[in-house]
This record gives C-alpha cells, structure tokens and sequence, in this order.
C-alpha cells in the first residue's frame, strides 16, 4: 500500500497519478476559501452643517487652506480610543474614510466657503495663491472611555500668516489651540463619528470667526 501511495492511488484498475489528485484536490480547498465570509469594513466621516454667520462684511481677500498634518497616533484610517489611562486600542472592524488631517482641512475648505466671509477660499489642492494662510495641525483625534461616560475627543492647532508682509514676525498673525469634548449619543463607532462631528462644527465656528475677525483688525491692532 505504500508503494501505491507513491507512486499513485489505483482507481478501477487503474493508477491515478499524485499530481492528478493535487490537481483535484487544490480546488476544492480554493473554492472553501473563496466562499468564506471577508471581513466587513464599515467607514465613517464628519456629517455636520456649515456654521451659519449674518451681519458681517466680506473681506476683499483670499485664504488658503492647507493641508493639515497629524499627530503620529491619529495620522490613519484607524478610530482610535483610550479604554484607559496610557492605553489606546482602535475599532477592529471600523475606520475614518480619511485621514483626520485631511477631514479636518477638507472641511474647514468648504465651512470656509459657505460662511461668504472671504472673497475666495482655496484648498491645498488649488495651484492659486492668496494673501492669507491657515495651517494646521491635528493633536488629538479620539475618544476618550471612563467609567460614567465616553468622550470624542479633538484638539487642532491653528495659525494664520500674512504672506504680504516680510519677515515670519510680520507675517504671522494668528495661532491658538482648539480643544472640543463631546459625549458620546450611544457607545459604538457611529456615536464616536456623531460626537466628533459635533465637535469639529463647534470648532469650525470658532476657527473661522476668530480669524475673520484678526484679519479684518486694522494692522496696528493685530498684535
């Protein structure tokens, strides 16, 4: 018998060469792969309306909105979380649609836009260039878990610079820090995209408001 194993498994009289069998054999074992179920992915973004401003003058100028970078434990597709002091751990089956960054910036791009506070608004995306330059950065994106409630969580870094005037001392105008906290409505990944939506239009508000207002102080009175 294991003569025959070697050398092939007699078949009606017959020997059925190994390499036929494997033949049959791998497959079978492709098609039970194929027919697994794959790992479903479900990907979430802001979903908030622009922030609504009346009674203000249009500033004859451009903004650019650039690309904001990210600190290096949110810069993925990744939905991060803290279950605990010094511990992060991310959804296993749930991503962003972008990397925060890029959300934040895009966003920014079109609540700037909507608000019809400046005479064009640009992207980083854009090839046009403008007198007025917001850069950013995201330092924290994430929910934050304790033992009475969970937390989305999102701090951005913000500066504004007058590329009209020489000298990064007379160029910047603006830099300040943005801190949002915001409940969760229900403990799961779609809560956490809620309540960072919540945040990124309160922050958004607050951003395109207090430039606005340094760019529209005369020179003397922006420092």
């Amino acid at each position: 018998m294991t003569r025959n194993m070697f050398y092939g498994i007699r078949l009606t009289g017959k020997r059925l060469p190994v390499v036929l069998i494997l033949l049959v054999i791998i497959p079978l074992f492709a098609g039970c792969i194929k027919r697994s179920a794959p790992i479903s992915i479900e990907r979430y973004a802001f979903e908030y309306p622009s922030p609504k401003f009346s009674g203000q003058d249009r500033i004859e100028h451009a903004i650019k909105v650039e690309r904001f970078s990210a600190a290096k434990a949110f810069n993925s597709l990744s939905m991060v979380f803290r279950p605990e002091p010094y511990k992060l751990d991310t959804y296993a089956s749930n991503r962003w649609m972008i990397k925060p960054g890029d959300m934040v910036s895009d966003y920014l791009v079109r609540d700037f836009r909507n608000s019809g506070l400046f005479k064009a608004v640009f992207s980083f995306r854009d090839m046009e260039d403008a007198r007025f330059i917001l850069e950013g950065s995201v330092d924290e994106f994430l929910e934050i878990d304790d033992k009475e409630k969970r937390t989305a969580t999102i701090t951005l870094s913000v500066t504004v610079l007058d590329v009209s005037g020489a000298g990064l001392s007379n160029r910047l105008l603006f830099q300040k820090k943005y801190h949002a906290a915001e409940p969760l409505p229900e403990k799961s990944p779609t809560g956490l995209a809620q309540a960072m939506s919540t945040g990124m239009e309160k922050l958004s508000a607050m951003i395109i408001n207090d430039i606005y207002l340094t760019v529209q102080a005369p020179p003397a009175d922006r420092r």
